[in-house]
């Protein structure tokens, strides 16, 4: 059976670069890249998630890398990030799927939030089924 466990590599300002990169350097694998945006108080805050296939044909892992909710999103002063993790996945030929989930502060657990985001995006086919 195929495992899909989240990475988290921080909360978006300088790790969101280690993000590009690693989808620079892993472009043949890459599954499907995601914005994820939640809402804590009045503020939204986006998280992106790159999926990849697994590396080897007869590996059962596949690796979602996330920043988690470090962006905050405003109509007025839109994040260069945003444009930058876009730009980067579409030039990959990956549109990043909007999906809007709830925030982590509302799981005891961040293990718990992470097995929420996989049966979301498993219930919208965004991530393939367990074989």
């Amino acid at each position: 059976m195929i495992q899909q466990r989240f990475i988290e590599l921080g909360e978006g300002y300088g790790d969101i670069y280690e993000l590009l990169e690693l989808m620079s350097t892993n472009s043949n694998r890459l599954y499907k890249s995601y914005i994820f945006s939640s809402k804590k108080g009045s503020a939204e805050h986006l998280s992106f998630a790159v999926s990849f296939e697994p590396a080897f044909s007869d590996s059962q892992f596949m690796p979602i890398y996330v920043c988690r909710e470090g962006i905050k999103q405003s109509a007025d002063k839109p994040s260069k990030r945003v444009s930058l993790f876009t730009e980067k996945a579409e030039s990959m030929n990956s549109k990043p799927v909007r999906v809007e989930v709830k925030h982590s502060s509302e799981f005891a657990e961040k293990d718990l939030f992470y097995q929420y985001i996989t049966g979301v995006l498993r219930l919208n086919h965004l991530l393939p089924p367990l074989r």
